[in-house]
């Protein structure tokens, strides 16, 4: 059965700003926002994938991805929703018809700049939780599908060109653009804490907006084995969406 109303949806890697930009699709007031509804299965849920998963680890009774899923359906029976989620939690959800249920739409960061921020948090993360090998194959999935490919966009161009990517994005995705959105007050940021209290979006709660940025590069001459490896596998992921990302404009707005 499909929704009566395309849910849109972002699908991200970690640490690549993308509840930054959730944040700022919420300013928008015209779509009912989720914050990784599939996460929070994946990670905690009955039935979870996490691969490091303890017996100590939180269980969320109840929550499956049939939960989830018939949530998410009931809002989008209702109303226009957007969802900001990564491809590695909807592995086992993703067949055709369920991904016709989606207007979709890709965030990809450099994964020295991913790896080292999830090494930071946590020096012991498994592979299969940076996302980047899945959303490679969502990509290509969707493309096939519909013999062309969804939207890119790279967080290191929104963060130098919010306005004019954000812009890009709404057209690519069919929405009108609210530049209005791209501010907001400080302050708690409870609607994405599910995990671990919100520990990883302590930039966001003292954010102000999505604000133009000099363009920065990451160094991994000295970061430890493990890191420059997974970078090295990770590379060929991000360099096959970057080449479909939709390009900066030459001047910012």
């Amino acid at each position: 059965m499909l929704v009566n109303n395309k849910i849109l949806a972002l699908w991200g890697v970690p640490r690549s700003t993308s509840t930054a930009f959730e944040w700022m699709m919420r300013q928008r007031g015209d779509l009912n926002c989720l914050h990784e509804p599939f996460g929070e299965v994946w990670y905690q849920g009955e039935d979870p994938d996490w691969p490091r998963l303890a017996e100590d680890s939180i269980r969320t009774a109840g929550l499956t991805y049939d939960s989830a899923w018939n949530d998410l359906r009931e809002l989008a029976d209702a109303g226009p929703v957007f969802i900001k989620d990564f491809p590695h939690y909807i592995t086992r959800l993703w067949t055709p018809e369920w991904l016709s249920n989606f207007t979709h739409s890709f965030l990809i960061r450099h994964p020295a700049k991913t790896v080292t921020s999830m090494f930071k948090h946590w020096p012991d993360f498994d592979i299969r939780e940076t996302a980047f090998a899945e959303q490679r194959e969502l990509f290509d999935k969707l493309t096939d599908i519909h013999g062309a490919p969804p939207p890119v966009i790279d967080s290191d161009d929104v963060l130098a060109d919010p306005h004019g990517m954000v812009e890009q994005w709404c057209t690519a995705v069919g929405i009108p653009f609210i530049a209005s959105a791209l501010s907001w007050e400080p302050g708690a940021r409870d609607e994405v804490s599910w995990w671990d209290g919100g520990s990883f979006h302590e930039n966001l709660r003292g954010s102000d907006g999505l604000k133009a940025q000099p363009k920065t590069s990451i160094d991994i001459s000295q970061a430890p084995a493990r890191v420059k490896a997974v970078v090295d596998e990770l590379l060929p992921h991000y360099e096959h969406l970057y080449a479909h990302r939709i390009r900066p404009e030459t001047a910012s707005q």
